[in-house]
């Protein structure tokens, strides 16, 4: 994971308030969701729509075009749950800027799952985020793209685990990405129970199990 901050272009401006009611309209949120909304979320403003027309990229049923939102919280953070449920109401891919006061200072961190449009809504995929950073930080312009889903993949490239394969689809790197999670929780499950484990031939099969999912978090990374 590499921290980095993109330069919006300038013709994709967009600049407008999103109303906290008009995501509740349109996403599952429930009482205590809409709490956290309350008590984390100041504004949100749809800054950026990269689009064809916005930026000469063709796009694709998957990425019509990406979305950047900027979060401004009320606390020290927004917390995953109320991004997922903002991805849950916008079907395109958004790229979020979160952003904080902390010790004086504008911080920001930049988030986003890799959520191609035509997904299923009822499950968001895992958030991916940069470290905070100040928000007077330098900018790198957007990486190089033929198309609005490669430039897409490559927005998301420093923020996940994994390496996009050349030719890969962005359906496979989203199920290379949900099995990495997956294989990452297994093996901190079976660390746990090795370190419990007081047997000795039950050691020695689950170092065996461990090793085994550590090769295949390899293979897909």
């Amino acid at each position: 994971m590499t921290d980095v901050l993109y330069q919006w272009p300038a013709g994709s401006r967009f600049g407008a308030r999103v109303p906290k009611e008009k995501l509740y309209d349109n996403a599952t949120v429930t009482a205590a969701l809409r709490e956290k909304f309350v008590a984390e979320v100041h504004r949100i403003t749809w800054t950026h729509k990269l689009a064809e027309e916005t930026i000469n990229l063709p796009s694709s049923p998957a990425v019509p075009e990406i979305e950047v939102f900027q979060i401004d919280s009320k606390r020290d953070d927004v917390t995953d749950a109320v991004l997922a449920a903002i991805d849950q109401a916008i079907p395109n891919p958004i790229v979020f800027e979160v952003t904080r006061e902390a010790a004086g200072r504008r911080e920001v961190r930049m988030v986003a799952a890799h959520k191609p449009r035509g997904r299923g809504t009822s499950k968001t995929p895992a958030h991916y985020s940069t470290r905070w950073m100040p928000t007077d930080a330098e900018r790198v312009p957007l990486p190089t793209a033929i198309s609005l889903p490669a430039l897409y993949s490559a927005i998301l490239a420093p923020l996940t685990p994994i390496e996009t394969r050349p030719g890969e689809e962005m359906s496979d790197v989203g199920v290379r990405l949900e099995a990495v999670r997956r294989l990452q929780r297994e093996i901190a499950g079976l660390e746990r129970r090795l370190r419990s484990e007081p047997q000795l031939n039950r050691k020695i099969d689950l170092r065996r199990a461990l090793k085994a999912k550590q090769a295949e978090l390899e293979e897909q990374k």
